[in-house]
């Protein structure tokens, strides 16, 4: 891989043309299929106004509001721009007010510490003159450690198991409801494999730990930079999820009022974002209509790559 550091894309460009080329041999293979798979790209694609200035735009979607993992992965990308020869570690963010898909979102970034190890970036995204959402990004400078340890990854049916060929023969995904059934069918840059599919009909996960394998639907270009905001925009997705497997009730259900209030993330390991790669979720507490949710990411063959942590509002629909 490069050097670290996000370079301005163009669809015009050839090589990006070139690597955004969908994998002919699997795309009818996965439960979700992106119909658009340059969308992820162009969605991380920000445009410079100023030194620390930066513009980003939404896809056309339904979508009422900004999804909060394109917020996640578009700061980091205007963060990124300000850094050279090192990579983001950690992040936390705080979403202020929903973002308005329509218009395009600002981002501001200011550069708070260059130290000797470690950069630190405050990026604001504003819209309308209003901050929604605010992030703080730590920088780090690759050296060596005398302690190197990590969780085990758990054990779970390989992405290759479940297809949508694999699921489509089982007698539940037939009688799957169709809202879900268009989720997972939906336009999207991300590709989704659920684990326990089981949770969408009512299942209760006692201990409420759920898995979803996960991987971009376009192939990305060998920068680790691109590839962390890549997994951050994925990271937000299916997380409150583990709040309501307990329950045996998902985010589908019109009765909730889901909607994330913060997110931590930290980078452990190398990985590559258009890889398939192991998000294993659970949910320590829920009480007060806020639920926690913390998520683990491996790649196949167990490496811990990056953990998650989020806390969302979870309330009920008042009748």
């Amino acid at each position: 891989m490069r050097e670290p550091g996000i370079q301005r894309l163009s669809a015009r460009d050839s090589g990006f043309i070139a690597i955004a080329t969908p994998r002919n041999d699997e795309i009818f293979e996965s439960i979700i299929m992106s119909k658009s798979l340059i969308d992820l790209i162009s969605i991380l694609d920000l445009e410079q106004l100023e030194v620390n200035l930066f513009r980003g735009n939404s896809p056309k979607t339904s979508w009422q509001r900004v999804f909060g993992g394109q917020v996640i992965g578009q700061a980091m990308v205007a963060a990124c721009r300000t850094v050279e020869g090192r990579l983001p570690h950690s992040l936390h963010c705080y979403f202020i007010l929903p973002g308005d898909p329509q218009i395009p979102i600002i981002y501001q970034v200011e550069r708070l510490r260059d130290g000797k190890s470690y950069s630190t970036r405050r990026v604001t995204a504003i819209q309308h003159g209003n901050a929604i959402f605010s992030i703080m990004v730590s920088f780090h400078a690759e050296e060596e450690s005398a302690f190197d340890h990590q969780d085990k990854m758990p054990d779970v049916p390989p992405p290759e198991k479940l297809t949508a060929e694999e699921v489509a023969k089982q007698p539940m995904f037939k009688e799957m409801p169709d809202f879900i059934r268009r989720y997972y069918e939906s336009d999207r840059p991300i590709e989704l494999r659920p684990v326990e599919l089981g949770r969408y009909f009512g299942q209760k996960i006692d201990d409420g730990r759920i898995h979803v394998w996960i991987r971009t639907a376009a192939k990305l270009a060998d920068d680790p930079a691109l590839h962390m905001c890549a997994l951050a925009y994925a990271s937000d997705f299916s997380l409150l999820d583990a709040i309501m497997a307990r329950y045996g009730r998902t985010l589908f259900d019109k009765r909730m009022m889901p909607a994330s209030l913060d997110h931590a993330m930290w980078f452990h390991r190398p990985f590559r974002a258009d890889e398939w790669l192991l998000y294993a979720q659970d949910s320590p507490s829920a009480r007060g209509g806020r639920g926690l949710t913390r998520g683990s990411i491996f790649k196949p063959d167990g490496t811990l790559v990056a953990s998650v942590a989020q806390e969302g509002s979870v309330r009920e629909r008042k009748a």
